[in-house]
This record gives structure tokens, sequence and C-alpha cells, in this order.
């Protein structure tokens, strides 16, 4: 979550993305850590690397490096509440290796 309009990328960083939405004037919107990223030429579902350009206090811009081909396996914000919920779990909260959960099938 943004605090203080902190911007958690900033110009030059490249991020594999997923693009989630078109804006109005057509430009392809993805986020970073609930951060807007504006990229344009390109459309909903695309799958790319970006290079931030721009980065304002609420809102970014980058420009299409490289066009990805797949899925990514997991949405960044997906990846950056994993790595934080992780941080904040303490080895004793885990239950104990050889613990069925271990092992159960979903």
């Amino acid at each position: 979550m943004l605090e203080n309009g902190d911007a958690p990328v900033k110009v030059g960083d490249e991020l594999d993305i997923k693009i989630k939405a078109v804006g109005d004037k057509g430009d392809g919107i993805c986020k970073k850590d609930g951060f807007v990223i504006v990229v344009p030429g390109t459309k909903k579902g695309d799958f790319v690397k970006i290079r931030l350009t721009k980065v304002l206090k609420s809102v970014g811009f980058a420009e299409v490096v490289e066009k990805l081909k797949g899925e990514p396996k997991v949405s960044n914000e997906e990846v950056d509440i994993a790595i934080k919920d992780m941080e904040r779990k303490k080895a004793e909260d885990l239950p104990p290796p050889g613990d069925p959960i271990y092992t159960e099938e979903f």
C-alpha cells in the first residue's frame, strides 16, 4: 500500500507485467503495488517488459521494451503480497516438517 504518495517504482525500472485494462485514451494500464502505470501502444491482456520513463506522485508512464510470450505465472501484486506475508510469518508460526498439511492435495 502506498503511503504519502511514495511510488514503488522509479524512472528506468524494468518490469514484466500484464496489461489489466485500457484507459480512456486507449493506453494500456497496469499496477505495481497499487501504483498505476500507463503503457501506450498496449492492449488488455498483453504481457510485456516495460521501462518506466516518467514517475509522478500517483501515476507512472512506461514504454514497451519487449513483447513477452505466454502468461505471467502470477501477477506482480500477488507476488508482492506473498513476499510481504512470508516476511511477517515467523518460523515458529509454521507447521513443523512432516506435518500432514505439506502432503495434502487440494
